[in-house]
């Protein structure tokens, strides 16, 4: 506290989401002090015709602005610097901003300058955390095997992503076709009054539309009944939107689109031999690059197994959790996981200004809020236990990791400082996780045989906005990849 304030008055109280009240009384000397500066401020800076500017006499200032005017902006000024000034007088642990408890028109009816003002006020603090028991736990955790498969199936991706369209003119459309399709569609009555019926769906119409004939591209039923269809063919194709449509006026609703099929191409894979190795990769042959792809599935296995097993033993820490969080906490991390959902889809070029706007935006924030909850509550749980086992990260850990960072991410640019503290916050965590699992008892399970908490959270997150208009499934619901932790690359200093 700077030396030249004025001690004021400040009782505390402890309100529910780990919040403190304040009631703050200002004395008689600062409530005057800051009347007599804000008639100053505008006697130097108002503008009134028959003066100059600067030189507006102090009556003229009172008559022309009027009192509850100038009390207006002393007590806003007062709340300004009062407020924060009590938080450090009271050495207050605070986070994030302040909240006026009192409201301004009631602060106004009671100012008066030179006599005392009481206000209320609140501010949110780090939340007291009660943890049950963490050791000896007993979980099961979903164990991802690695599938051979995979490989061809990334191989096989390749090709298709390689491959030379040919017209199939002489056979019905089949699976894997690219269609060129115009379609028209209605919504079916329920019954003969129903207001609805034969109404064209707001956006359900297309000319050249261009299909991939694949399970999941469309609305379900539709890709399945362009299969078998010919060439000019035009046929009416019964349709049964999903009840958790993201359009809620077609959600669980009954519809049928009339589709001409006007072209029909099929894909010619490429073979798979050395050449197509070079051309995908940087390997020289196919068995190495089947070599590379092996390995990657492996490793992508263990890491799954590895956050499910991560996943479960926090899950059970926090059945037995016991904490309040303050809503600026709630806030701070739905706005990270909003900011990574729409870093990720920017790259999967998606135009996230018509997704986010000011309609959807609030819907969007409520559906995260569940899982930003529980990433705190993770986050909150291994920094009890890290205090409460002394566990802690040697200063050369945190060091080999912030070089490896700044060679993987060269063309960036790193804030030191908060390199090093997020580095260490994550090494940290990693080596609570793995304290936790020396002190469990972990089941490893097949997949299916358990809910998976990880797919859980990515099924949480994902906020399942569409354009109003569009019928197929948009890059968002296919995004349900859980966004990045709170890594390293925090750090950085670009945007």
């Amino acid at each position: 506290m700077s030396k030249t304030q004025e001690l004021i008055k400040v009782t505390q109280e402890k309100l529910p989401e780990s919040q403190v009240g304040l009631e703050i009384e200002i004395p008689p000397e600062m409530t005057q002090k800051s009347y007599e500066q804000v008639i100053k401020d505008f006697m130097r800076s108002a503008t009134i015709p028959g003066f100059r500017k600067g030189k507006v006499p102090r009556q003229v200032v009172m008559q022309r602005l009027g009192k509850a005017r100038i009390k207006a902006a002393a007590i806003e000024d007062l709340v300004q610097n009062t407020i924060p000034q009590a938080v450090e007088q009271e050495k207050i642990d605070a986070i994030g901003n302040y909240q006026l408890r009192s409201s301004y028109e009631d602060l106004i009816e009671q100012f008066e300058p030179g006599q005392a003002l009481k206000l209320s006020a609140s501010v949110d603090i780090p939340p007291e955390v009660k943890l049950g028991q963490y050791t000896d736990l007993k979980v099961q955790a979903v164990e991802t095997e690695y599938d051979p498969a995979q490989v061809d199936a990334v191989l096989a991706e390749h090709q298709s992503e390689r491959a030379t369209l040919v017209p199939a003119e002489e056979r019905p459309a089949q699976t894997g076709d690219l269609a060129l399709v115009d379609f028209v569609g209605k919504l079916v009555a329920i019954e003969d009054t129903d207001p609805e019926a034969d109404l064209e769906i707001p956006g359900g119409q297309a000319t050249d539309f261009q299909l991939e004939l694949v399970e999941g591209r469309f609305v379900p039923g539709f890709v399945d009944g362009v299969i078998g269809m010919n060439l000019d063919q035009t046929k009416e194709v019964p349709v049964d939107f999903p009840s958790d449509y993201p359009q809620e006026e077609l959600a669980g609703k009954a519809a049928v689109f009339t589709i001409t099929l006007k072209e029909i191409k099929e894909k010619e894979l490429p073979p798979l031999d050395d050449d197509f190795a070079q051309e995908v990769s940087e390997f020289e042959t196919l068995a190495e690059l089947r070599s590379f792809l092996e390995e990657n599935q492996q490793k992508e296995a263990q890491a799954k197994t590895a956050a499910s097993t991560e996943a479960a033993l926090l899950d059970e820490v926090l059945k037995d959790l016991e904490v309040e969080i303050p809503e600026t906490l709630v806030q701070n991390e739905v706005n990270y996981l909003l900011t990574q959902t729409a870093s990720r889809l920017q790259k999967q070029g998606v135009d996230i200004k018509q997704l986010f706007t000011q309609e959807t935006l609030p819907q969007i924030k409520e559906r995260m809020r569940p899982e930003a909850v529980t990433r705190i509550k993770r986050t909150l749980v291994l920094a009890e236990v890290a205090k409460r086992e002394s566990l802690a990260v040697e200063p050369q850990q945190i060091e080999a990791r912030v070089q490896e960072i700044k060679q993987q991410y060269t063309d960036q640019q790193f804030d030191p400082e908060r390199l090093k503290e997020v580095v260490e916050e994550e090494l940290l965590q990693e080596k609570v996780i793995e304290w936790l699992k020396e002190h469990a008892q972990v089941e490893l399970v097949p997949e299916g045989s358990i809910s998976d908490p990880e797919a859980s959270e990515a099924e949480a997150i994902d906020p399942k906005v569409s354009d109003p208009g569009a019928i197929e499934v948009t890059a968002v619901e296919a995004s349900a990849e859980p966004p990045e932790e709170s890594t390293a690359s925090g750090a950085s200093e670009q945007e």
